[in-house]
């Protein structure tokens, strides 16, 4: 699983870093096969006057489904990344039983069809 750490406005520490790559390695380690690449920008948006501005965007790639994207701001940028992860992994699993399920169907179609023959 590729993980892509962006900080904005604000300097990225080793103790988050190792934090956003703990937490999406735990929400979505189940989910490798399906997923090509992470990317999670952070960003600080009213900088040092403080409020709820500390701010995650998240994108999944996903190989044959469309992207997870997630955002999420919170006063706080560790609940904005876990807020977002968690949000994340049930749009994840979401997705992935939706093409399974279309698979399943498509399928069946296929079967349906082919075992049909005209008289």
């Amino acid at each position: 699983m590729q993980i892509d750490i962006q900080a904005r406005s604000f300097p990225l520490t080793v103790a988050l870093r190792n934090y956003i790559k703990q937490r999406l390695v735990a929400a979505l380690t189940r989910r490798d096969e399906h997923i090509q690449k992470i990317v999670m920008r952070l960003s600080d948006i009213n900088g040092p006057r403080g409020g709820e501005d500390k701010h995650c965007h998240l994108q999944i790639v996903l190989a044959g489904i469309p992207d997870v994207v997630i955002e999420d701001t919170e006063e706080n940028m560790y609940n904005a990344i876990d807020r977002a992860t968690e949000r994340a992994e049930r749009a994840v699993v979401r997705k992935i039983n939706k093409k399974r399920t279309k698979l399943k169907h498509t399928r069946h179609l296929t079967t349906s069809l082919d075992s049909y023959t005209l008289a």
